[in-house]
């Protein structure tokens, strides 16, 4: 059985994809994720290389990157206000992606601190040695909004 960041690394790899194909191809964009081993010769391997993914954690994983994609001009209308310097269209595809994935985690319900430490996790696997510290900061800022939106817990 996958575990939630072995899915939400399928996502990620679903997300790109998504971007890449500007949204179409979305039933070649699942199949590709039952051809994983293509990635091992890439030199991305998920933590348990043996790891066998069920139809059911691939199609979760499609189900959560196309959810991301489709909330991709909310999540990047953040990122422009909170990081002016750097608007979706100039960073890299990769942070792009985990920065998209890790937006929508936040607000579908994931424990913010938890999405960020996996966000700078993906930067650190699938993208440049600067991504970690630039995903982390950004992700920071956000963390730091949704705490802020979120209800007070009752002391009653």
């Amino acid at each position: 059985m996958a575990t939630p960041r072995d899915i939400r690394r399928l996502a990620l790899l679903a997300l790109y994809q998504f971007d890449a194909f500007k949204g179409e191809e979305a039933d070649a964009i699942r199949g590709s994720l039952d051809h994983l081993e293509t990635l091992e010769e890439e030199g991305l391997t998920f933590a348990d290389p043996n790891r066998a993914f069920t139809d059911a954690d691939k199609d979760k994983a499609v189900e959560i990157a196309r959810a991301a994609w489709g909330n991709r001009a909310a999540a990047d209308a953040v990122f422009a206000e909170l990081a002016p310097e750097w608007p979706a269209h100039r960073m890299p595809a990769v942070d792009r992606a985990v920065l998209r994935l890790c937006h929508h985690e936040m607000h579908a319900g994931s424990p913010p601190k938890a999405v960020v430490n996996e966000g700078v996790e993906l930067a650190k696997q699938f993208s440049t040695k600067e991504s970690p510290g630039f995903v982390n900061a950004l992700l920071d800022k956000v963390l730091k909004r949704v705490l802020a939106e979120q209800p007070r817990a009752s002391t009653d």
